[in-house]
This record gives structure tokens, sequence and C-alpha cells, in this order.
């Protein structure tokens, strides 16, 4: 749609004015122009679910996901039950993915390169995060934000299986990271959390494990990217047991914080590739 609307013509300095004080505005003629009005887009958004044995999950994660996502992406860990066929009839248009690496790490990384959506925010296949949540964190991405970080601790937010352990672990992992950082985060070791896509280039993530979610936090505050958190309820896992060991998982981002913190180098990425994710490309 076309509509031909008055503009105010640049503003002029006079009475010897360098243009930046009160008497700045010049009486000029009107200016006439014509301006296209183009209705506004809105973001397209990726919805990225790692997963490995979770047929008794897939089905209720992907059948929750709000409109709002554009495409949705399972990040297969070479699962050996139905979570592939489980997630195709739930969600016919679903993309199903293999895993490179090993690790949730290396599977948020794999669907991150498959995104193609503004926005991407991720989820865990088990049924402890609400899809429905998806949409706060799509909303304070709209807002500006590059990194939105769900937190169990904020008003309104909440876990139904946070472990005594679990508990501390997050709590003390926190605490070393907004002493280190200077930043001021409430929640840190949860996996649901959405961000700019654009975004990732800076970030240069490499973890192949749980560290990852520490990994983007961290680097993102390195980054000066403008984070947020919003409240987010942990559920209490719909079926089987969790792949997360706290102590083997905590101790990894503890080296994790080490080498981000002291003048070392950045370990550089080298994925452990698993054999059933390599097939030879016919050569012309």
């Amino acid at each position: 749609m076309t509509l031909t609307v008055k503009a105010a013509a640049p503003l002029a300095p006079v009475n010897g004015s360098n243009g930046n004080g009160p008497d700045s505005v010049s009486q000029l003629p009107e200016l006439y122009q014509s301006v296209v009005f183009a209705p506004a887009v809105a973001p397209s958004v990726s919805v990225v679910v790692p997963a490995m044995n979770e047929e008794d999950n897939i089905g209720w994660v992907l059948a929750r996901i709000p409109s709002c996502a554009s495409e949705v992406i399972v990040v297969d860990g070479y699962s050996t039950d139905r979570t592939v066929e489980v997630a195709r009839a739930t969600l016919p248009d679903v993309v199903v993915v293999p895993q490179r690496g090993r690790g949730k790490g290396a599977a948020l990384r794999t669907g991150f390169e498959r995104a193609t959506g503004d926005y991407i925010v991720a989820l865990d296949a088990d049924g402890s995060m609400e899809p429905a949540e998806i949409e706060y964190y799509v909303a304070a991405l709209q807002q500006g934000y590059d990194l939105v970080k769900g937190s169990r601790q904020l008003r309104s937010g909440g876990s139904l299986d946070l472990t005594l352990v679990r508990r501390f672990g997050n709590s003390a992992l926190v605490g070393t990271v907004n002493l280190m950082w200077g930043s001021a985060f409430s929640d840190l070791c949860y996996g649901y959390f959405g961000l700019r896509r654009d975004k990732l280039g800076v970030l240069g993530l490499t973890s192949g494990g749980f560290e990852i979610e520490t990994e983007i936090a961290v680097r993102a505050v390195e980054a000066g990217l403008r984070i947020a958190e919003v409240p987010s309820v942990e559920l209490l896992r719909q079926h089987g047991m969790s792949h997360l060991n706290a102590w083997s998982d905590g101790w990894k981002i503890f080296r994790l914080l080490a080498r981000e913190r002291l003048p070392l180098p950045r370990r550089p990425l080298v994925d452990a590739l698993d054999r059933r994710g390599l097939h030879l490309v016919a050569w012309p």
C-alpha cells in the first residue's frame, strides 16, 4: 500500500546555532514524498530439541510446542528406541537430524547449525520443561535481548526436580560465575534458553556435554551481549531416568570455568564422530 504523507524537512541551524540547541529549528517549505508502508514481518523461530531414547516423552513435548515456532528440529543421538518414529508421527513436518559428536553440547551445536530461524529456542526432550513457555523466550528476544535464559529461581519460577545435591551444585556454580565475571545470574545449569541465531558466531561454542549451557552464559557475558532471565518451572521428567550425572557434569562445568577465566588458549573444537552419522557423498 502506498500513501502520500507530509514529512518534516530536515532541521537547519539558524541564528548562529550549531544545530544542537533549542534555536536550531528553521522555517523551511513543507516536503511531500511517497512512503511505502510494509507490514511488519514476524521473526522466524527454530525450536531445537536434543533427544536420545525418549520415545515415551518426545510426543508430549512436540505436541505442546506453540504456533510461534517456524520449525522444530529434533537432534537424534542415535536412539535405539522409537524416538524418531514417535517424533514424526506427532509432528509430520519435524526436521530430524543425526547428532554430530557425543553429548548434549554436540547435539545442540548440530541443531544450531541446521536451524534457519531468526531466533533459536532450545529445550529438553524428557518433558521436564513446559513447551508453552517458549512464547516467553520469543517475547524477550523481540524486546531486543540476545540471550534469554530460563531461571527456576525467579518469582513464578521453580522446580519439582531439584535434589539437594543439584541445588547445592547449581548455587555454587552460579556464585562462582557471578563472582568471576561480575554477572548477576540467578540460575545457571538449566537447559531452557533462547538466543538470536546471528549471535552464534561470537559465542564460538565448543562444549560437548551439559557444560554447554554454562559456556553459552559466560561467553555471552564476555561478548557483551544483552542477557535476560525469564521465570521457568522445571517439571518432573515424564518417564524414565535422566541422563544427567550431577557429580561428573558438575566437575566438567568447573573445568570449563577454569579454562574460560584463566589466561589459557581456548580448547579447539574436536568432535568424536559416530560411524552411524558418516555417509559418503556420491561423487560426480
